[in-house]
């Protein structure tokens, strides 16, 4: 794995420079972490496709302060898109990244190959107290996350919980304001806009993003395909990467028929 740096924004690659022939999974983070989130899936599918997976604006190693809307975060990652040159990318993006992902192939899916929808929803209304929460006691905030978003059954795996911790570096200012944009996030009118091939991730135990998030956009997307991870919450790139690595690679075989 590469780490690199495009106008400011650092990211990981698999491979460096990119195999022209191959499509481009461009991995979107959730909101207060960073590119490394998945790290997992950069390394496991690379070869297969041209893997990279950023860090968002006033995220880990890039630079500015971060933002209150889903729109400026896409911005970004479209500008990162075409800065790096990424062959036929694909958008993967988890919680707010997949808020990221959707508006990118409801405004700008004639650019884009395909895109992979995990852990997340065209509506994301956040309870108030996870905001306070951050912005009075961000150590609590954390800990939440192993509660919360970790699965019950791997609260145990000390390894996955430090894996999580580890990419959720971010100011708690930008992780409030990140979760304040998923809020106000409200595509539920646009999806059927959606024209290119789609992929939807749940996850079996994911109570922050509940798998009737899934089923109503693999029920309201064209053609969409809906894979449930079993053994996993919300971090289920992290939890279960095998089994996410292998739902993706045969999203991208199927494209191919």
């Amino acid at each position: 794995m590469i780490s690199r740096k495009q106008d400011g924004i650092a990211f990981l690659s698999g491979d460096w420079p990119f195999d022209p022939d191959r499509p481009t999974l461009v991995f979107i983070h959730g909101s207060g972490q960073q590119g490394s989130f998945w790290q997992a899936q950069v390394d496991g599918l690379t070869g297969i496709a041209n893997t990279v997976a950023l860090d968002l604006p006033g995220h880990g190693n890039s630079g500015d302060d971060g933002f209150r809307q889903v729109s400026d975060y896409a911005h970004s990652v479209l500008a990162f898109i075409d800065a790096i040159g990424a062959p036929a990318p694909i958008p993967c993006g988890l919680s707010l990244g997949g808020a990221i992902a959707l508006h990118l192939l409801i405004h700008h899916g004639e650019r884009l190959k395909a895109g992979i929808l995990a852990n997340t929803g065209a509506r994301l209304k956040v309870q108030p107290a996870i905001i306070e929460t951050i912005e009075n006691n961000y150590d609590n905030h954390l800990k939440g996350l192993t509660e919360f978003a970790v699965a019950q059954v791997n609260h145990s795996n000390e390894n996955i919980c430090q894996k999580v911790l580890a990419c959720s570096t971010a100011d708690p200012v930008v992780t409030a304001n990140d979760f304040r944009a998923c809020d106000v996030f409200d595509v539920m009118h646009q999806v059927p806009r959606i024209s290119v091939p789609v992929l939807v991730l749940s996850a079996a135990h994911d109570i922050l993003t509940p798998i009737k998030y899934a089923n109503w956009m693999a029920e309201n997307i064209n053609g969409a395909r809906h894979v449930s991870i079993d053994g996993a919450g919300h971090m289920s790139p992290i939890e279960r990467p095998e089994a996410v690595n292998a739902a993706i690679l045969r999203f991208l075989e199927s494209l191919d028929r």
